[in-house]
């Protein structure tokens, strides 16, 4: 919890300015923010139960169970993609009375939403507008234009289906006529002939089998006739399908035909500038007819004798797979055909066995199934045409209004609350990352960072309160100082001079300083503290003394064996002062009349001021403080790294400030140190 209130306190000026920003942000954008209404509309789509069930006699019969919604297909997400087709759009932005706002269709498709419903057969439409008039008449219009829509591509499908019929249906109708008088004529000459056992048994396979036959030249027909509507409506024939779609896949081939289209585009330009004589018409003339000759090479290569059609590609959305159904379909044909040919062989063998029976007995059955199969086909073609306007509303069925289009009382933006809690979020959010990302340029110092450092001295202090003209001990405090002291005083210290130093302000050097002198006073030595802090002199100010004040002899005494050596009078630059040696000889002066055991010097910190390393040359003994949670690696590494470019070895270190997690060994009294 520490760290994080120190890592906040260090950087408030950053947080404050980051959520100024986002509350100046979140006031413009409510501001500025127009309101918008919505209005919506649910449309249903009706469940059909229309079933089919034709007799086609000897060709059994066709039923079609319930006529329902795919299982594979979504119906719902058909008519979502109608819905919100251009075509149907571009007709209710031509009423949009902001229709100049929108630039394209497909901006003016993002104020619409079309939702279906999951497990039902709803749609819900939502609609916006600036406001609820706008709204509640975009969706009507749309409503409307939709149900339009509908009904033209419901006729469109039903027209082209039946003229795919019509003209199969009346053939079959006329064989069907044919068939039944010639029955007629047939019994009405000869009469009525008795079937016997073996007649009925020969009759009966032979009718099997002349009933399968028709079955399958009825598919054959089918197929055929599959194959006519497709070359019809391809305009080609399959050989020349099959060999179009080879051309058309020919990459060389797209190729040159998209540069010859190039060639006589450029062409038509220079003609229109340009007699047929100039140097560029004819190098294009020649272009064209090299191209032309190339593409006619690809088409003879692929014809092989056959007209092609050379407008073929298939990038052409619908030809290809067109193509592929007229092969199929062809292939099919072929395929039946060649099964009616075996089954009029097995006929034929059945007919000679059926040579003993009386001719007209023959006769009379195949009139029959004459009769049967033209029936068959022509309730077959009847029941798929009922079947065709069937599809139709399958397809395209007549979708209802549920509920009629309304507005929403209130409008749906801007929403203050949303935006409160997103700047909310934004505001905790990039506090965070701000934090993390400042810290990362510098973040705090950690134990990781000192592990690589060897000290001859490491001690810990407690957090210490005081003020400005007050210094005190408590118990625990007090014999970490005096640990810390009795640990000095067993290091051989060259001149018994020590520097205490730290990165930055507030690491708590000046406070270690006092408490490091009066721990040495108790242990019977004799010291003296030095401001060496010459733009600020904290240690002066918190002993009550200010710099310049005192006059005759340097140092001051505070109480028995220690003496104060307030900050030297600035007399020019603090440099100059330092290399001419007037803070050395000053020191020098102390010692030789007070007789000191140790001098502490109290600087200022080393990465932010240039005189403190060139301090520690003259004292030579550094003692380097660090708060944890306080301390920042940067600092901290470039403290050390001036401090070893003037070649200075850092002595010990305390880590100031860490919580004690001992209770203090009581005593008769509490010690206390209070500056004089």
């Amino acid at each position: 919890m520490n760290k994080i209130t120190t890592i906040v306190t260090r950087q408030w000026k950053f947080l404050l300015a980051f959520n100024l920003f986002v509350i100046l942000a979140t006031g413009w954008a409510l501001a500025t923010a127009k309101p918008v209404w919505m209005a919506s509309a649910q449309l249903i789509l009706p469940k059909t139960n229309s079933k089919l069930d034709a007799n086609l006699g000897t060709l059994g019969s066709l039923k079609n169970g319930e006529v329902g919604f795919s299982t594979e297909v979504n119906p719902l997400n058909v008519q979502a993609s109608i819905i919100t087709s251009d075509a149907l759009l571009e007709r209710v932005l031509a009423l949009d009375p902001e229709k100049n706002k929108f630039k394209s269709v497909s901006g003016y498709k993002k104020i619409f939403t079309v939702k279906p419903a999951e497990q039902s057969t709803i749609m819900s439409l939502t609609v916006t507008g600036s406001s609820p008039e706008l709204a509640l008449q975009r969706a009507i219009v749309l409503t409307e234009t939709y149900q339009k829509r509908l009904n033209e591509l419901r006729q469109a499908n039903s027209r082209a289906r039946q003229q795919y019929n019509k003209q199969e249906l009346e053939q079959a109708r006329l064989k069907l006529t044919f068939a039944q008088n010639n029955l007629t004529n047939f019994k009405k000459d000869n009469g009525i002939v008795n079937d016997e056992e073996q007649t009925k048994g020969i009759v009966s396979t032979i009718n099997s089998l002349i009933s399968l036959k028709a079955q399958t030249l009825a598919s054959a027909k089918a197929n055929e006739n599959r194959v006519k509507v497709l070359s019809k409506r391809l305009s080609m024939a399959p050989s020349s399908a099959v060999q179009s779609l080879s051309l058309g896949e020919n990459l060389n081939y797209q190729v040159v035909r998209q540069r010859l289209l190039d060639v006589e585009t450029s062409l038509r330009q220079k003609q229109s500038l340009f007699t047929n004589e100039h140097p560029e018409i004819k190098t294009l003339l020649l272009q064209r007819a090299q191209l032309q000759r190339t593409l006619q090479q690809y088409v003879t290569q692929v014809a092989s004798g056959t007209k092609v059609d050379t407008t073929v590609a298939p990038n052409v959305q619908g030809r290809t797979p067109l193509i592929q159904q007229l092969i199929l379909a062809e292939s099919e044909a072929n395929a039946l055909r060649e099964q009616a040919q075996q089954l009029d062989y097995q006929i034929s063998q059945l007919k000679t066995t059926l040579q003993s029976v009386p001719e007209n007995q023959a006769k009379l059955s195949e009139f029959k199934r004459q009769v049967d199969v033209a029936a068959g086909v022509y309730n077959g073609l009847l029941a798929q045409i009922q079947q065709n306007n069937i599809d139709a509303f399958d397809a395209y069925p007549n979708v209802q209004v549920l509920d009629p289009p309304q507005v929403e009382p209130k409008p749906i933006s801007p929403k203050r609350m949303l935006m409160m809690i997103n700047a909310v979020l934004a505001s905790v959010v990039g506090s965070i990352a701000l934090v993390l990302f400042l810290e990362s340029r510098n973040p705090l110092l950690s134990p990781k960072d000192l592990q690589a450092r060897k000290f001859a001295l490491v001690q810990t202090i407690p957090r210490i309160k005081h003020s400005a003209t007050k210094f005190e001990l408590v118990d625990e405090t007090e014999v970490e100082f005096q640990r810390l002291a009795s640990a000095i005083s067993l290091q051989p210290l060259h001149n018994h001079r020590l520097l205490i130093t730290s990165a930055i302000v507030g690491e708590g050097k000046t406070t270690v300083s006092i408490g490091l002198a009066y721990a040495l006073v108790d242990l019977g030595f004799r010291v003296l503290l030095v401001d060496g802090d010459f733009r600020k002199a904290e240690l002066s100010q918190r002993l009550g003394y200010i710099q310049g004040a005192t006059t005759g002899q340097l140092q001051i005494s505070i109480q028995s064996n220690l003496d104060l050596l307030p900050g030297l009078p600035k007399k020019g630059k603090i440099m100059e002062m330092l290399k001419r040696g007037a803070f050395e000889q000053a020191l020098a002066t102390c010692e030789h009349t007070g007789n000191y055991d140790y001098v502490i010097v109290d600087s200022a910190p080393v990465s932010l001021t240039s005189e403190t390393a060139l301090m520690a040359t003259i004292i030579s003994n550094v003692l380097f403080v660090i708060r944890p949670n306080n301390s920042y690696r940067n600092s901290v590494s470039d403290s050390f790294a001036q401090l070893n470019q003037h070649n200075v070895q850092i002595f010990g270190l305390v880590l100031n400030g860490v919580e004690s997690k001992t209770k203090p060994y009581p005593k008769s009294s509490h010690a206390s140190v209070t500056n004089s």
